[in-house]
């Protein structure tokens, strides 16, 4: 062999090895696969996944179907070169910069208890939601979520307190709460009346000075709904806001009189407020394909996803617009009974 085919060759490997060896390194994707579904009219583990105490319920047909995204990848666990190029050839998977999931300023578990705590949030809006379209009454509490150390309110009002009464008054909301503290003058005291554990508590504070000069107490509070009866969500190890439309839905059957569904196998995603306004999400695409892998025909779609998802949607599954809780109901019912209902894209009808 000569000594330049040698030196060829020798090139030719070192280019393979290095290519190979390339292909393992890792790099900042993440990728995006279908993950598990739960139909919410189910139960998970011998669990109902929607479970109502202290109201009459009735019995539910059909499903509907919650659906998930999984990740692969992240800090700590970053997918190599190849699974990243595989990812990007299979439609049912995407690959998306690790910051888009995981941002700089975070850890992998502050975002894991962001999802988390985005999960418990969608689970009381859903309630919400669903107890309003049915004109149940509903009314809200603030409590307290955190303090700030080194002010008056820190060790003396704790997390979960519901803050009742200020300076004898009813609390109102979060603004009317702080409206109270700042007619103070920093110093002055100011009267709380909490609900700790079942029992009220008279507890007073002396105001600070804050950094625009009013005054302050270093409290952090929240709204929390307070439902006239009991219900119970549980999904296992499911976090984020998306599955908030199809709790609701979920509720509403079970609350009321006959299958919403009609037997048929339906699935959807969005977030949603109080109001019953559906929100989008991120990974329709893989969402969709979980869906159909469970059975679903329909899928209620964000109008805000309705462009992405028309161009992913998987045969077999027909994509209904919603825009809000309402609406969502009214195609479901209307499918139940072989109408039509509002499609992706606007202007068109599934049936």
């Amino acid at each position: 062999m000569s000594r330049r085919a040698l030196t060829l060759m020798v090139a030719a490997f070192l280019v393979l090895a290095l290519g190979v060896a390339g292909a393992f390194l890792p790099v900042p994707y993440v990728v995006l696969r279908p993950g598990p579904t739960e139909n919410t009219l189910g139960s998970i583990k011998g669990t109902p996944l929607i479970s109502i105490s202290g109201r009459q319920t009735y019995p539910t047909d059909g499903k509907l179907t919650l659906v998930t995204v999984t990740y692969q990848g992240g800090p700590g666990s970053r997918v190599d070169l190849f699974t990243a190029l595989r990812g990007w050839l299979d439609s049912k998977e995407a690959v998306v910069p690790e910051e888009t999931i995981f941002p700089r300023a975070r850890s992998v578990k502050e975002v894991e208890d962001m999802n988390f705590r985005e999960m418990s949030t969608s689970q009381q809006t859903a309630t919400a939601a669903a107890l309003k379209e049915l004109k149940i009454p509903i009314s809200t509490v603030v409590k307290v979520s955190s303090t700030q150390k080194g002010r008056p309110a820190h060790d003396v009002l704790k997390p979960g307190d519901e803050i009742v009464r200020v300076d004898g008054r009813p609390a109102g909301d979060v603004d009317a709460i702080a409206k109270a503290v700042r007619s103070h003058k920093p110093g002055e005291p100011v009267r709380f009346q909490v609900r700790r554990g079942g029992k009220t508590q008279d507890l007073t504070l002396a105001t600070a000075k804050g950094a625009n000069g009013e005054s302050v107490v270093g409290v952090v509070m929240g709204t929390e709904f307070k439902f006239p009866f009991d219900v119970k969500i549980s999904v296992g190890d499911v976090g984020g806001p998306s599955a908030g439309l199809i709790f609701s839905l979920g509720i509403i059957d079970k609350l009321t009189p006959g299958s919403l569904t009609g037997g048929k196998s339906i699935a959807g995603t969005g977030t949603i407020d109080e109001d019953g306004k559906v929100g989008p999400i991120g990974g329709i695409q893989q969402k969709m394909v979980g869906a159909r892998r469970a059975g679903a025909t329909i899928f209620l779609t964000p109008a805000g996803n309705c462009a992405d998802a028309v161009k992913a949607k998987p045969d077999g599954l027909r994509l209904v617009k919603v825009e809000t809780l309402h609406d969502a109901l009214t195609s479901v019912e209307s499918l139940r009974e072989g109408g039509d209902a509002p499609s992706c894209p606007a202007g068109k009808s599934a049936r």
